[in-house]
């Protein structure tokens, strides 16, 4: 009687699993043949959508990131022939001043190791404002770029194409626009001839610029929709993001594959760089001991604060200006790495 009852078991149980398969597989076609006949409808709407930008309100907006931008990058410039930046020659550590510190922070691939000694090498711009790029879309309404289409788009800043979507710039002068703008010509000769209350001066308008473009790009940011990648920090300027396969590209990196596509901040197109601050009270090189006591900023606020610029209240938090420093007893530190 078990056998019989065990053998009906099975019949049922496999005939709900035909029907059950049968069922979903026409259910999945009804839904396929749906879609077939609202694409034609989500075309068009895509295509109307564009018709609504550039919105001529948040055009003055963008026009100011511009004219702030360009500002910030010939006073980093001219700031950079005075005050020298260095920067790991491993990881993308940076820090302000003539000696680099000793704190044990790299973490690079490369040298296969948790905590080590930063070896120190000339900075550049680059390493004061982290350039961020995203792909040049012809118009807002245009497909997805597919992964054998990466070659087919410029790459451009990403805070000129997010202007660019916004009505500051044309689309076919925006290389251009990058060319002249992103290379200022600062002589030497024009800094050594500047006093020291001018390079406070600088230094003050670098802060103002930094600002305002920040600023300026979180309001752009609430019309424009913008994508960056969780993974990569991949930054897409459009309202979906692309199809590149660039996920992880590099051996060390667990992930290889197609972005994992999430809303922008103004962090993922302005980023702060964080550095170790070298406050008065600290002593000339900063050692691994006293990291508890150091300060943090962003290295375009500690560059600036170089200059005798006065620091907006909100990075006192991080840069503990009147916090205590660590007693430098050990006046050779080990520098064995």
């Amino acid at each position: 009687m078990s056998n019989w009852r065990h053998k009906l078991w099975r019949k049922l149980s496999s005939f709900q699993r035909a029907s059950y398969s049968t069922t979903s597989s026409r259910n999945n076609k009804l839904k396929l043949d749906d879609l077939r006949k609202l694409r034609p409808m989500i075309l068009k709407r895509i295509e109307n959508r564009a018709k609504d930008y550039p919105v001529k309100e948040i055009v003055p907006v963008a026009e100011e990131i511009l004219i702030a931008r360009k500002n910030l990058i010939s006073n980093i410039a001219a700031l950079l022939k005075v005050f020298p930046v260095l920067t790991c020659k491993f990881c993308s550590e940076v820090f302000v001043g003539k000696e680099g510190h000793l704190i044990e922070t790299c973490r690079s691939y490369i040298r296969r190791g948790n905590n080590r000694l930063h070896e120190w090498v000339p900075g550049s711009i680059n390493d004061i404002l982290v350039p961020v790029e995203s792909y040049h879309l012809h118009n807002i309404s245009q497909g997805v770029i597919r992964h054998q289409e990466r070659f087919d788009y410029d790459r451009v800043p990403a805070i000129l194409e997010l202007c660019c979507q916004a009505g500051a710039i044309h689309p076919e002068e925006i290389l251009q626009y990058s060319e002249i703008h992103d290379n200022p010509q600062i002589s030497e000769e024009d800094i050594r001839s500047l006093p020291a209350g001018d390079l406070k001066y600088v230094g003050a308008n670098a802060l103002m610029a930094w600002e305002k473009v920040r600023a300026g790009v979180k309001k752009l940011l609430l019309v424009y929709p913008s994508k960056v990648c969780k993974r990569c920090k991949e930054v897409h300027v459009g309202p979906s993001g692309h199809k590149a396969r660039l996920c992880g590209v590099f051996k060390y990196e667990s992930w290889r594959g197609t972005h994992y596509w999430e809303k922008a901040g103004v962090n993922d197109l302005v980023p702060e760089k964080m550095v170790w601050h070298q406050r008065p009270q600290d002593p000339v090189v900063l050692v691994d001991e006293g990291r508890s006591y150091y300060g943090h900023a962003p290295a375009i606020v500690s560059l600036c604060s170089h200059t005798g610029a006065i620091v907006p209240v909100k990075y006192a938090c991080k840069m503990k200006p009147q916090g205590l420093s660590f007693s430098f007893t050990n006046p050779v530190p080990n520098l064995e790495t």
